[in-house]
């Protein structure tokens, strides 16, 4: 949804590389009084030069020819020796010198222009541990594999520089900066130009709520964190006091650069519940604005989605309209109904789903379970009605790096429920009217946990970060036990297998998915966004069938309608709900892996079975 209103910029900082080679750095530290550049060369000898005092708090400098690679720092009143807070390259880590970066690349996706929200199968994958390499070099093999899976776009979990090599990204110190132990910048533009290059569009999770605490030396600069409000992760950001204007600055030249220098197709905001702006134009609405301007620079769409879990969706309505103009959102409703509803947990938020079928028949036809009735988890009325927005304004999902990662194991669905739970899901998942993410390994049952990992030096840290950890995990599940977050097991655990060819009930969920997601593409009834029908009905043996009727009542031969058994017996559905139809697809077919499927004439469901019909076509 693009912006017409234009957002007030300011000239980025950090080090910029001129044409002639030469370099202009500019650095805001309105709290200091000298500022002076520090070069480093190959044998560590230093070179100061005195910035000159811009503006509203700048220093800017200029230098003759610079090569790439150059290390420097910034010295803040002839004390701490810091990196650069814009530093777009830090090849020995958080704490050690900022490096010179040339963004400029030879990009080969002149004729790529983005993707259409509606055609949007995410993949939410972690660099690290999606290969043994943990880079985005190696991840650049797998790319044709999940193309012809039928996925349509990559979203990567945060890539800004973090302390150490192991963390899920979201502690993160350098916001311009891609971490150096996947490959740094020049690897994430090659990563990028082959996505692009076989069909994928590439969506990157970027974090401006908070900083993480290692290496975070901004508070030295500026005030860049607000004292009025805290995040459950440390500082709020300072969206909205004296000095934000240059903050919000920041941050929106931060989203001008994914765009410009990666080609990024999509931002994914994390927690924006946590991002606290009273400004009179919210920084959400100026950060879609900037998207929309750099993305119409490359002819491209740019696809801006919010996490929210505050079931509000005034981040979607359209700014003139008092909103803030995202293309779209996440609904964790979904994944917490299909959740309970195969595995029967109740705890945590889970307490607030002690009814799942019928939530999920909401979800299905209203977009949230809580949308304004009250939350036993929460203590108060939770959400509001979403209103008629269609149903590609929300990203759903039935496994996330959240879900898993913060059980205390890590344990993924396939370590909770059997296989034929996990096929169901799928299928709840795919047929539903909704944006649908996978989670790396997902779509064959990967049985390595995805437990919560992180590499900080600080030693008190690292202790506050195991006694956190199992504190959050008891309030959660109500028992401590986890693997230590900061131990090399822990972290290896989590890459995946890839192995699922010699296993029938993998091999057969992966085709599942598979399968699932070419009917997205071409059955008109799944790109149908806007009509979709849920209700329960009553099997001939009295449980309760979910009943999903996707695409226009006005052409009923393009309709679909699936049936969901989500009890643990089998259930015979009334001969007439399927008379004149034929059967598409149903999970328990033994192509898929489990199940004494006996072809079109059966009309009962296995336990956890879906099976998806058609009217038949008059052949007069």
């Amino acid at each position: 949804m693009t912006s017409d209103a234009k957002v007030t910029s300011l000239p980025p900082c950090g080090a910029m590389l001129n044409a002639d080679e030469t370099c202009r750095w500019r650095v805001w530290a309105p709290t200091v009084r000298e500022v002076q550049l520090i070069l480093f060369d190959d044998l560590g000898r230093q070179t100061a030069h005195l910035m000159k005092p811009a503006k509203g708090g700048y220093f800017e400098f200029q230098t003759g020819a610079v090569p790439e690679g150059q290390r420097y720092a910034f010295q803040l009143d002839w004390l701490a020796i810091r990196p650069d807070p814009a530093s777009r390259w830090q090849p020995e880590g958080v704490h050690q010198p900022s490096a010179v970066w040339n963004s400029d690349f030879h990009w080969s996706d002149q004729d790529w222009h983005g993707i259409n929200r509606q055609d949007l199968v995410i993949y939410e994958l972690h660099v690290g541990t999606l290969t043994t390499e943990g880079t985005f070099h190696a991840l650049i093999k797998r790319l044709e594999q999940l193309r012809d899976l039928g996925v349509t776009a990559i979203e990567l979990m945060p890539v800004g520089q973090f302390p150490g090599s192991k963390n899920w990204g979201y502690d993160g110190t350098y916001w311009y900066a891609v971490q150096n132990s996947y490959g740094g910048p020049r690897e994430l533009q090659k990563l990028v130009d082959a996505c692009h290059r076989v069909g994928l569009a590439v969506i990157l999770d970027v974090v401006y709520n908070h900083l993480g605490p290692e290496g975070n030396y901004l508070s030295e600069f500026g005030p860049y964190f607000t004292k009025r409000v805290h995040t459950p992760w440390g500082q709020a950001v300072n969206f909205d006091e004296e000095h934000s204007e240059e903050v919000r600055a920041f941050v929106l030249n931060n989203v001008r650069q994914w765009i410009r220098d990666f080609h990024i197709d999509g931002l994914r905001l994390d927690a924006i519940q946590q991002i606290h702006d009273r400004s009179d134009r919210h920084i959400l609405a100026e950060i879609k604005a900037v998207a929309d301007e750099e993305a119409s620079k490359l002819d491209k769409q740019i696809q801006v989605i919010a996490e929210c879990d505050r079931n509000n969706v005034r981040n979607l309505w359209d700014q003139s309209d008092t909103g803030h103009g995202l293309d779209a959102q996440w609904n964790d409703d979904f994944h917490h109904c299909v959740h309970t509803l195969v595995t029967h947990e109740q705890f945590g938020y889970y307490t607030d789903f002690t009814d799942p079928l019928p939530q999920l028949e909401k979800v299905l036809n209203r977009v949230f379970a809580y949308d304004g009735n009250y939350s036993r988890f929460r203590g108060h009325r939770h959400g509001a009605p979403a209103g008629d927005l269609s149903g590609d304004r929300f990203v759903v999902s039935i496994q996330t790096h959240d879900q898993i990662g913060n059980r205390a194991h890590g344990d993924r669905l396939s370590q909770l429920v059997p296989f034929n739970r996990l096929r169901m899901s799928a299928a709840l998942l795919l047929l539903s009217p909704y944006i649908p993410l996978l989670f790396m390994g997902e779509e064959y049952g990967e049985s390595n946990p995805f437990p919560f990992f992180c590499d900080f030096g600080d030693a008190h840290l690292r202790e506050a970060v195991r006694q956190g950890r199992r504190r959050d995990i008891a309030d959660f599940l109500g028992s401590a036990e986890m693997p230590d977050p900061l131990a090399d097991s822990t972290f290896t655990a989590a890459q995946l297998s890839w192995d699922w060819a010699k296993n029938e009930e993998k091999s057969g969920l992966r085709r599942l998915y598979h399968d699932l997601l070419n009917a997205r593409r071409s059955w008109p009834a799944l790109q149908d966004f806007e009509h979709r029908q849920a209700q329960l009905i009553p099997a001939v043996n009295h449980e309760q069938v979910l009943k999903i009727v996707r695409g226009n009542p006005s052409r009923p031969a393009e309709q679909i309608e699936a049936y969901f058994n989500p009890s643990a017996g089998t259930v015979t559905l009334p001969p007439p709900t399927l008379v004149e139809r034929s059967i598409l697809l149903r999970t328990d077919d033994r192509k898929y892996g489990g199940g004494e499927g006996s072809g079109i004439s059966r009309w009962d469901l296995a336990p956890f079975e879906c099976v998806i019909v058609q009217r038949r076509q008059d052949k007069s």
